[in-house]
C-alpha cells in the first residue's frame, strides 16, 4: 500500500477529537531554520495532531512535539508525551500568517483521549 494511501486509510480509522491542548512543536521551517514554538492543538487522534503556526514548514518534513500531561488531575506516573512526526497536510489558519499544520506521528503514538469540546 502506497503511503498515501495507508495514510488515507488510517485518517479514516481514527476518530479525531476537537481538543485544545498546549503543544510545543521544534523543527526546521521550509528554509532550514531552528525553531520552537508553543502553540495548541487543534484536533488531536491516537496517530496525528493538527495545531496553528506561524511558521512557514514544508509538508513531509520532520517535527518534534510535546505534549504536557499536567493539569487540574494529572493522572498518577502519567509524564509528558513526546513523540517525532511528519507533516502531512497545510493550510491557511484563520489569522493572517497563520497555517494549520496536520502531523502524522512516526514515533510513540498517542494513548490518552479526550472528549471534543464540542459536546460541551
Amino acid at each position: 500500500m502506497s503511503p498515501v494511501i495507508e495514510s488515507v486509510a488510517r485518517k479514516r480509522s481514527e476518530r479525531r477529537i476537537a481538543v485544545r491542548l498546549p503543544l510545543r512543536v521544534r523543527g526546521r521551517d521550509a528554509r532550514g531554520f531552528s525553531f520552537e514554538e508553543e502553540t495548541a492543538s487543534e484536533n488531536l487522534c491516537r496517530s496525528g495532531v493538527a495545531f496553528r503556526t506561524r511558521f512557514d514548514v514544508a509538508i513531509g518534513s520532520n517535527l518534534e512535539i510535546r505534549i504536557p500531561m499536567t493539569g487540574p488531575v494529572p493522572r498518577r506516573g502519567e509524564n509528558d508525551f513526546e513523540t517525532q512526526c511528519k507533516v502531512v497536510h497545510i493550510s491557511e489558519g484563520p489569522a493572517a500568517g497563520e497555517r494549520v499544520v496536520g502531523v502524522q506521528f512516526v514515533g510513540p503514538r498517542f494513548q490518552r483521549m479526550f472528549r471534543s469540546e464540542s459536546v460541551y
